[in-house]
This record gives C-alpha cells, sequence and structure tokens, in this order.
C-alpha cells in the first residue's frame, strides 16, 4: 500500500479551481460569521468578535490539514481506512456514554475549544471506508449477499450511534452519501430500490417518533399555523430572504440577526446572506457550490483507479449533499434538519473536516488522468 497503484502516473498541478474556490466559501463564511453573530456575542458573551475568533482558529486549522493531506498520497488512506472508522465509530459511543446532554443532544467530547463532535468525523471515516470496501470488491458488489449486505449492516449501525444522540440531519446525510457510492459502485437497482423501500418508512417513522420533529415536519408544510412556535424559524428565514430582494441591505445591515432569526450564525446563516447580499449574493454562493460540485465530479471522472474515484466521489457528495440540504431548508423546499452550510456556517469540527476532505479531493487531482 505504500507504493504507487499500477497505473497511476507522476504527481501534478492540483486542481486551482476546486483550491481558489474552496478558499473563497471559506474568507465568505468567516465574513459572514461576524456579520451574523457579531451583535448575538457582544450581548450574551460580552465579546463582538467571540465567534469570529473561534471561526478564524478553525479555519486556520482546517487550511493547514488541508495543505497537509493534500502533499499524502490518496492511497495510504486505503491502510487507515478501517482503523480510523473504528476509532471514530468508538468515539460514537464514547460520546452517549460521557457527554452531558445539551439542548436534549450527546454530541460533544471534551469542553470549550477542545470539544470533539464524533458525527463530523464519522462522515469523512465512512467515505474512506466505503471507498476501500467498495473498490475491494467491485467484482461481487453485484452480489447482496456478499458485496452489499456488510455494508447495509454498517450503515445502520453508524446510523442507529447518530440518532442515539440524536442527530437525525447528520444520519440522513451519511446515508445519501452512502446510497451515491453504492450506486457509483455499481450496485443493482433492485438492491437500491429495495434499500430505499425500507429505508424512506424508517426515516418517516423517525420523524413522527419524536413530538418535536413532527412539530417541525408539519411546520415545514403549514409553517403559519404555529408562527411563534415550531413554524416560527422557517418565517423569519424567509422575511430574511424576502428583505434582501435583489441586492441586498448591504453587509452588516440584517435586521433579523438581532435576535429575531435563531441559529443565524450557524444552520440559518444563508437567510443572513440572502438578507445581506440579496438575491444576487445567494446566487453566487449556490454558483460557487455548483463549481465546487463540477470540479468535485471531474476529478472522480479523471481519477486514475477505482479507488480514488469511489474516494473523489464521497467527498464531493458529502459537501454538496449538505450545502443542498442546508439551503433547502432554509427557502423551505425541505423540513428543518440542523444541517449546516459547508464552509461557511459557524462550527469548528465541520469546517476541519470538510477542508481535510477537500485535501484529499486536492491529492487525487493531482494524479489525474483527464
Amino acid at each position: 500500500m505504500r507504493r504507487r497503484p499500477e497505473g497511476v502516473g507522476k504527481r501534478g498541478q492540483a486542481d486551482i479551481t476546486l483550491f481558489i474556490v474552496t478558499v473563497v466559501l471559506v474568507s465568505f463564511g468567516i465574513l459572514m460569521v461576524y456579520s451574523a453573530s457579531s451583535v448575538k456575542a457582544a450581548v450574551q458573551m460580552g465579546d463582538s468578535f467571540y465567534y469570529l475568533k473561534r471561526q478564524l482558529t478553525w479555519a486556520v486549522l482546517g487550511f493547514a490539514s488541508m495543505l497537509f493531506v493534500m502533499q499524502v498520497d490518496y492511497w495510504h488512506w486505503r491502510k487507515l481506512a478501517k482503523p480510523l472508522l473504528i476509532a471514530t465509530m468508538v468515539s460514537l459511543v464514547l460520546v452517549l456514554l460521557l457527554a452531558d446532554p445539551v439542548s436534549g443532544s450527546r454530541r460533544w467530547l471534551g469542553v470549550g475549544a477542545l470539544s470533539f463532535q464524533p458525527s463530523e468525523a464519522i462522515k469523512l471515516a465512512m467515505v474512506l471506508y466505503l471507498a476501500h470496501y467498495l473498490a475491494s470488491k467491485r467484482h461481487r458488489i453485484h452480489d447482496f449477499k456478499e458485496g452489499m449486505l456488510p455494508i447495509v449492516v454498517l450503515l445502520g449501525a453508524v446510523f442507529g450511534l447518530i440518532m442515539l444522540q440524536p442527530d437525525l440531519g447528520t444520519a440522513v446525510a451519511l446515508a445519501g452519501t452512502s446510497v451515491v457510492l453504492l450506486f457509483v459502485a455499481g450496485a443493482k437497482k433492485r438492491h437500491l430500490a429495495a434499500l430505499g423501500a425500507v429505508g424512506t418508512p424508517l426515516l418517516a417513522y423517525l420523524i413522527m417518533a419524536e413530538e418535536y420533529r413532527r412539530r417541525r415536519f408539519f411546520a415545514f408544510i403549514w409553517p403559519e399555523e404555529d408562527p411563534l412556535g415550531a413554524g416560527y424559524q422557517i418565517i423569519q428565514s424567509l422575511y430574511a430572504l424576502g428583505s434582501g430582494q435583489i441586492f441586498g441591505l448591504g453587509l452588516g445591515e440584517s435586521r433579523q440577526k438581532l435576535f429575531y432569526l435563531p441559529e443565524q450564525h450557524t444552520d440559518f446563516i444563508f437567510a443572513v446572506i440572502g438578507e445581506e447580499f440579496g438575491f444576487i449574493g445567494t446566487l453566487t454562493v449556490v454558483l460557487l457550490y455548483a463549481i465546487f460540485a463540477w470540479r468535485g465530479y471531474r476529478i472522480a471522472i479523471t481519477a486514475p483507479d477505482l479507488y480514488s474515484s469511489l474516494l473523489a466521489t464521497g467527498v464531493t457528495t458529502m459537501i454538496v449533499l449538505q450545502a443542498f440540504v442546508n439551503m433547502g431548508v432554509v427557502t423551505s423546499l425541505l423540513p428543518i434538519t440542523g444541517i449546516p452550510l459547508p464552509f461557511i456556517s459557524y462550527g469548528g469540527n465541520a469546517l476541519l473536516f470538510s477542508l481535510t476532505g477537500v485535501g484529499i479531493l486536492l491529492n487525487i487531482s493531482r494524479f489525474s488522468t483527464g
């Protein structure tokens, strides 16, 4: 595993377009985190730069990780795929046993700046392992018992651990990324259809099993029925987007961030972007993610071998799917799920592991055949 795989050429230049788009998204995210959080931070923390300083710190760590990983030839990750998966699954168990509940959820290990969120790490670890497994089983993936069933069992175990936190949004994003990898690896359509036939009722049950999820779902359909309760957040989000009109109110001029819109610097930062930069601003962000998807999937298509192709597909899907879901939630196209906007929302662990994933993509691009 330490040698260059057969057929893989020498290193070339990394995908500069992907690199620039990532830097632009993160830089814009830092700006928007400050704009969206400064008033809240000043009132609640006594320091208007509280969230900005933390986001900057994680951005530096994330870029350092990206640049380091970009130099690590991608095939070395195959050797580490299984140990990393086991370690992150153990951390998912530990968070259930050791973490103190915050707002009814157990998602963090550690305290303060040293906090670690295993559910963010497991997404990248699963992509690494699935790429390795599916590449190894490429001739057996059509066989449900020997090819697909072990992945379904593994996915069920990870999904269950995340749901015990609980974190339905992350669990669904992970499942979606896994299904895309199975499809690209060549799993039979009827097997995937059967998986969907089981997964859809399960998702419906999970939504209806908890009162707060039921309320969120029905608020997505009829937000005006509970404007001060479950429908409040999405109504305020739509107010923010509508207030921005075409060109926005201007940087720092959002009114909804003044304690009207909850989670304004995390899950709903896209609404603040819409209010301050208008339709032009939100469209620009969408285009940046579209460019990221184009370059990421192009790297997957031109990758030198099946493993690197699956790895690039998984990392790209992991990031793009979360962006699509977040923007869908903020614009009321999807029910509220609690998924942050990659590279832009406040959140150190999410930023660190997303940038680490980009580092892997950039390394694969250096061996591109196209």
